[in-house]
């Protein structure tokens, strides 16, 4: 019987790829169109090399143990390490050129003897040895510039290929020519694409709001007009809380394979279908879903009502399926909304700004959602959802003004929406703001309107009358009332 060995792939530069700006020269296509399209590729590449390179050399399919997210892994026999770097080495040579030399395919083998924890860090030792010295394998030619000749006729692939094309096709396939592309419906080998989990078919959530005719994908600016109130449209994403320390703690291969497809599977399958519900499907588009993250772009509304649901959903999925690991890793998982300031703000832009607020929310706080200049904890976020439906009550059984929302919003002073985590203001006298909320009301003693102003005072200042607090999730809930009530 031959050795095994365990090998992982991992493509780096992914986000510098994505943001990255179309050539110069008149595009026949949209810079929306290009990072759909390249999304599209990130999302597939890492599932269909794996299985083309099995399918190339003969093996069986269940010699993959995961894919997707950037990164692959599978076990081969010995005598197969060579036709496998070979194949290896020809598609990171395309990727490299496809991305302009943004991307690069990196990967290492080893026998698989051993405790887990030892092959681990066998392979992390050697991918860590290819990422630090980037030069090894290409010293005499490390230099030389990328093909640009290449880079019309590779935006065209990732606009036209990779855009609505692979969200309609039935089939993704790989073909040796072409070892650095994904193919709709065509290639030498072609698997299935499901939203499912499936031993033969691509697990992939590809779910877009279309257009009023029915005939493309719905743009940025079009499901912005869909909103309830102001035409606004943004961009989530979600990324889950040390999901690489819940993998270190794993202690054997079948667990590490087990949990990451579970993941990958979460994602992409309750993303699907929430997005099919009624409240989103014509509002929300999915730009990718990874093995512990996504992201998404749609209505304003339509996002912060995904979130909730969504955190919802993977509470309820990390209690019955990580219910025998310990300790809090894995468990939770994050957010962060970005809203384009203006209809027509490129899409990589809104992409690359929801990521800074991910990435800001995670080093403040875990379990957690960045929304209008906020961090929030998800109960907070549900707190915020009930302000914003008491002040819309309220603005409709008063028949008030919206300037009612702007003097509220004045108690939080001009810097809070911009001072993100940080602590909010204490008010110093307190009877200040019941007399002015009374005023704002119109010192209407129906009881009504009394019932109101008080859950007004919780939610924006808590229930402690002695020493009352602004409540950050009591900005959020103005900010979502206002955007709201707009016309």
């Amino acid at each position: 019987m031959s050795e095994q060995l365990l090998l992982q792939g991992k493509i780096l530069g992914i986000e510098e790829f994505l943001l990255a700006k179309p050539p110069q020269e008149p595009l026949a296509f949209s810079e929306d169109e290009l990072f759909v399209g390249r999304s599209q590729w990130i999302a597939l590449i890492c599932e269909v090399l794996p299985r083309a390179l099995l399918a190339e050399l003969g093996l069986a399919r269940i010699l993959l143990g995961s894919s997707g997210g950037g990164q692959f892994l599978l076990v081969l026999p010995e005598e197969a390490r060579g036709p496998a770097e070979s194949i290896l080495s020809s598609a990171g040579a395309q990727i490299e050129q496809l991305s302009q030399g943004r991307l690069k395919l990196i990967w290492g083998a080893t026998e698989l003897l051993g405790d887990w924890a030892v092959v681990r860090k066998r392979l992390n030792d050697e991918l860590r040895r290819k990422r630090s010295t980037p030069l090894s394998a290409r010293a005499e030619d490390a230099f030389q510039p990328c093909a640009a000749a290449g880079s019309a006729e590779a935006e065209e692939y990732f606009a036209r290929q990779l855009g609505l094309e692979t969200r309609e096709a039935a089939v993704i396939g790989w073909t040796p020519d072409a070892p650095g592309k994904v193919l709709p419906g065509a290639g030498k080998y072609t698997w299935n694409l499901t939203a499912n989990l499936s031993q033969d078919g691509i697990t992939l959530a590809r779910h877009a709001a279309r257009s009023e005719d029915g005939h493309h994908a719905a743009t940025p600016a079009e499901l912005g007009r869909r909103a309830e109130g102001r035409a606004v449209w943004g961009v989530l994403r979600g990324d889950v809380d040390n999901f690489g320390i819940r993998l270190r703690r794993l202690t054997t291969i079948e667990e590490h394979v087990q949990l990451s497809v579970l993941y990958k599977q979460f994602f992409a399958g309750e993303l699907e279908v929430l997005c099919s519900m009624p409240e989103f499907w014509r509002k929300v588009t999915i730009l990718y879903s990874g093995g512990d993250d996504f992201a998404v772009y749609g209505s304003w509304d339509a996002l912060i009502l995904l979130a909730r649901e969504l955190q919802r959903l993977f509470h309820r999925f990390t209690q019955e399926s990580l219910k025998d690991f310990p300790g809090p890793e894995g468990k939770t998982i994050s957010a962060a909304l970005a809203l384009a300031p203006q209809p027509g703000t490129p899409l990589a832009s809104v992409f690359g700004q929801a990521g800074w607020n991910l990435e800001f929310a995670k080093s403040a706080d875990k379990n957690c959602v960045y929304v209008f200049g906020r961090v929030l904890e998800w109960k907070q976020l549900n707190d915020a959802a009930e302000l914003k439906d008491v002040l819309t009550r309220t603005i409709a059984d008063l028949r008030l003004s919206r300037q009612f929302l702007f003097s509220l919003r004045s108690f939080y002073g001009p810097a809070a929406a911009a001072s993100g985590a940080g602590a909010l203001p204490h008010l110093d006298r307190g009877w200040r703001f019941h007399a002015q909320l009374g005023r704002m009301l119109g010192g209407s003693r129906d009881r009504e309107a009394q019932k109101l102003r008080a859950q007004l005072v919780a939610d924006i200042v808590g229930k402690n009358a002695i020493q009352p607090k602004l409540r950050p999730a009591g900005l959020v809930g103005l900010e979502w009332a206002r955007l709201s009530t707009e016309v």
